[in-house]
């Protein structure tokens, strides 16, 4: 695929999406990122050999796919006065900022497709929910997919209002799986394990443990018979998860979840509001 694609802001979920594109073998001559700040722009351009510019209106009206990237209280300010093409898609990976906002800013004549990237992303492994509106046509979505797929895998959803849910669940899951590791590290300290050691074992559990479960979604293993799989009856595993249920585990994960999905929905209100 050879479109020409801008990305407006040179975060590291620019970057790590610009890698994977070059990695995949998009023409470094068909991309280009808007950063203002020298020492970032600098990088970006010695990092991938790609033109950099110092603002949106240098690159994007020639772009087939903007990329935008900026935070999202900057967001109105990056966007005033830039003008796309007819038809251009517009890919917006901003906590918050509603696709009705974008739309004011920028016109009916783009296609836009808001997304939430994980940071998972910055090693290619992350995962992006994405919704677009009825009336994108499809050639438009698989150019969204494009560039997102270049640092992991793409889900699309039903709604916009559901991107909070993609948020509480990929979007801030790393935490909840970082927060993990923390306590399990911990735990095993005052087990009497060696610090180093508690923390060798958490982590590798961690990442073994999740080998074992894409192996097995690519077997259709569900991670309710894996875990079932290795929780003997009688042993030590079958008292630790008894335990852990017992205490409500899952209701405690169900209402942090629930708490990150509505503080998201405050947000992006606040972001509309603002607009």
């Amino acid at each position: 695929m050879s479109a020409q694609i801008a990305f407006i802001g040179g975060g590291n979920m620019a970057a790590s999406l610009i890698g994977g594109l070059l990695k995949a073998g998009h023409p470094p001559a068909r991309l280009a990122v808007a950063e203002p700040l020298a020492e970032r722009a600098r990088w970006l351009k010695d990092s991938y050999g790609i033109r950099v510019a110092a603002a949106a209106g240098e690159i994007a009206p020639s772009a087939d796919v903007v990329v935008l990237a900026v935070k999202p209280q900057q967001m109105r300010e990056a966007l005033a006065g830039l003008r796309l093409q007819a038809g251009c898609v517009v890919v917006s990976i901003a906590a918050g900022i509603q696709l009705a906002s974008l739309a004011r800013w920028l016109g009916d004549e783009v296609h836009l497709i808001r997304t939430m990237p994980n940071t998972p992303a910055l090693l290619g492994a992350g995962i992006s929910g994405l919704y677009a509106p009825p009336s994108v046509p499809p050639q438009a979505r698989q150019l969204a997919e494009y560039v997102l797929g270049a640092a992991g895998t793409c889900v699309w959803i039903a709604s916009e209002d559901l991107i909070d849910a993609v948020t509480a669940v990929s979007g801030s899951g790393p935490a909840y799986f970082f927060l993990l590791t923390e306590v399990m590290r911990e735990a095993g300290v005052r087990l009497g394990l060696d610090a180093d050691v508690a923390a060798r074992l958490a982590l590798q559990t961690f990442i073994g443990t999740a080998k074992m479960a894409e192996d097995g979604a690519a077997r259709g293993i569900d991670v309710a018979q894996l875990r079932a799989n290795v929780t003997s009856k009688g042993g030590t595993t079958e008292a630790a998860v008894r335990h852990l249920e017992n205490a409500g585990l899952r209701a405690i994960f169900a209402d942090a979840l629930q708490a990150a999905a509505e503080r998201g929905r405050e947000l992006g209100a606040l972001l509309a509001k603002e607009s």
